[in-house]
C-alpha cells in the first residue's frame, strides 16, 4: 500500500482546494506540502479585495478568501507538512521531500496534484540595460515587503510592465505614501484585467505609457532614474522618443512563469503555449494518475477559476482511485486557430464527459465584435458571440458532449470579428 492516496503538491489556493474536493470525494489519506511556512500561496499578501464574487458570491480579500479553505481543511483529517521542499517527482508517483521536520524522506502515492503555481520573470530573463542598482523588484516581491513584511521598497516608483500585480501594486505603493511615477508597458495595450486599470491607474492619475520600455535602469548603489523610449510596430525603440524619469525603486510586472520544473523532470509532456503540462478535460497530465490544476498549469487572472479548476482536478484524482474508468475511446485533440494563444484542455476523452467539455484560452491581440468559432476540419461545430476579449481576461466557453460528438479527431477553435 502507498504511504497516501493522494498527495497535493503546493498549498496554495490550487493545491486547498483540490485536496478538500478529492478528501469530500473519498479519499481519506491526503497529504498537502507546501515550501511556505504557511497554507494560502500568493493570497495570503493580496491583502485587497476582488477576490471569491463567483465562488462565494461576495468579494473578499485574498486573506479572507484563503480562510475559507483553511477553515475547511481544518475539518477534514488531510495532513500538511509545510516548510518543506519537493526536490522530484517520479513517472512510479515518488515525491522526494525535504523539511525541517522530517529531514530527506521518500512518500509513495496513489495519485499525485501539481499545485506548484507561478513564479515571476525577473529583470535577468527580460535583459534590462543599466547598471545593477539596489532598488529593483518583482512586483510580487515588493507586495510581500509591504503587506507582509511591513516595509516600503520605495517611495519614487516607475513600473515596468502593466500585469494585475503591477496595477495592484500601483495602488497598493500610493496608499502608502509613495509616488508612482509611471506604468510603463511594451504593448500597445495593458496585459491586465480592465477593472484594475481603472480602479489602480485611472482613479489615482496614475500615467500608463503604452507601446513604450525602459531603456536603461540608472545608479550607483541606488536606482535614481530610468530611461524610457516609445517603441514601434516591431517593439524597437524609436530614436529621438527618450525621456529620463528621476526614481528610487523600479518594480516589475513582466509576466508569470508556471513553476514546472518537477513537472519536466518526471517526464510530463509540456505545451510550450502555456508553459505548463498538457492535460486531458480533467485535468489529468499525459501520465495517467498525475493531474495539474491553477497557475501551474495556465496564469489565471481570477482566483475563482483556480478553485474550480482545482475541484475538477481533485475530484478527478479520487475518481481514479476509487472509481477507475475505461481509458480508452474517442480522443479529441485541441488546436489553436485564428487569434488564439493558447487552450486548455490540450486533449478531450469523450468518454469522461457528462454533458458539457469547458475549454479555456486567451486572445492574442484585444478583440471588437467577434465570434469564437469551434470546428473539425470543415464541419462547423460551434459558434459563440463575444463583445469583446482582451488577452489580459481568460475566456472560457462550455460545448455540450452531443455537440462533441460530431467531431472527427481534432477541434480547432478561431475567432472571427464580426463587423459591426
Amino acid at each position: 500500500m502507498a504511504d497516501y492516496e493522494l498527495i497535493v503538491v503546493g498549498g496554495g489556493p490550487a493545491g486547498l482546494a483540490a485536496a478538500i474536493a478529492a478528501w469530500d470525494a473519498g479519499l481519506h489519506r491526503v497529504m498537502i506540502i507546501e515550501r511556505d511556512r504557511e497554507v494560502g500561496g500568493i493570497l495570503n499578501q493580496c491583502i485587497h479585495n476582488g477576490f471569491g464574487l463567483h465562488v462565494f458570491g461576495e468579494e473578499l480579500t485574498g486573506p479572507e478568501y484563503a480562510a475559507r479553505f483553511v477553515e475547511a481543511l481544518n475539518k477534514t483529517g488531510i495532513e500538511v507538512l509545510c516548510d518543506a521542499m519537493v526536490l522530484e517527482i517520479t513517472q512510479d508517483k515518488a515525491v522526494c521531500v525535504v523539511s525541517r521536520e522530517q529531514g530527506y524522506q521518500v512518500v509513495k502515492a496513489n495519485s499525485i496534484i501539481l499545485a506548484m503555481g507561478c513564479r515571476e520573470r525577473t529583470r535577468g530573463a527580460i535583459g534590462t540595460p543599466g547598471t545593477r542598482p539596489a532598488g529593483v523588484f518583482t512586483a510580487g516581491a515588493a507586495q510581500r515587503y509591504v503587506n507582509i513584511e511591513g516595509m516600503m521598497p520605495g517611495k519614487r516608483i516607475v513600473i515596468l510592465g502593466s500585469g494585475d500585480i503591477g496595477l495592484i501594486m500601483a495602488r497598493r505603493m500610493t496608499l502608502e505614501g509613495a509616488k508612482v511615477l509611471a506604468c510603463v508597458e511594451l504593448l500597445p495595450y495593458s496585459g491586465g484585467l480592465n477593472r484594475n486599470i481603472v480602479q489602480c491607474l485611472e482613479d489615482f492619475n496614475i500615467p500608463l505609457y503604452l507601446s513604450h520600455t525602459i531603456l536603461e535602469i540608472h545608479g550607483e548603489n541606488r536606482v535614481t532614474g530610468v530611461t524610457i523610449a516609445q517603441v514601434d510596430d516591431n517593439r524597437k525603440p524609436i530614436p529621438g522618443t527618450e525621456s529620463h524619469i528621476e526614481c528610487d525603486t523600479v518594480l516589475l510586472s513582466v509576466g508569470l512563469i508556471p513553476e514546472n520544473e518537477l513537472t519536466r523532470s518526471a517526464g510530463i509532456p509540456i505545451d510550450p503555449r502555456t508553459n505548463g503540462p498538457m492535460v486531458y478535460e480533467n485535468r489529468e497530465t499525459m501520465i495517467p494518475g498525475i493531474f495539474a490544476c491553477g497557475n501551474v498549469l495556465q496564469v489565471h487572472d481570477l482566483v475563482d477559476y483556480v478553485t474550480k479548476e482545482s475541484q475538477t482536478a481533485g475530484r478527478a484524482a479520487a475518481d481514479y482511485i476509487l472509481r477507475p474508468c475505461n481509458q480508452r475511446g474517442s480522443i479529441l485533440e485541441l488546436q489553436n486557430g485564428t487569434g488564439i494563444g493558447y487552450t486548455v484542455p490540450q486533449r478531450i476523452r469523450l468518454s469522461h464527459i457528462s454533458e458539457k467539455a469547458e475549454i479555456f484560452f486567451r486572445v492574442r491581440a484585444p478583440m471588437g465584435n467577434s465570434r469564437i468559432v469551434v470546428t473539425s476540419g470543415d464541419d462547423l461545430i460551434a459558434s459563440y458571440k463575444r463583445e469583446r476579449m482582451a488577452p489580459g481576461e481568460m475566456e472560457v466557453i462550455r460545448i455540450p458532449k452531443g455537440l462533441l460528438k460530431k467531431a472527427k479527431d481534432s477541434l480547432t477553435v478561431s475567432i472571427q470579428e464580426v463587423s459591426q
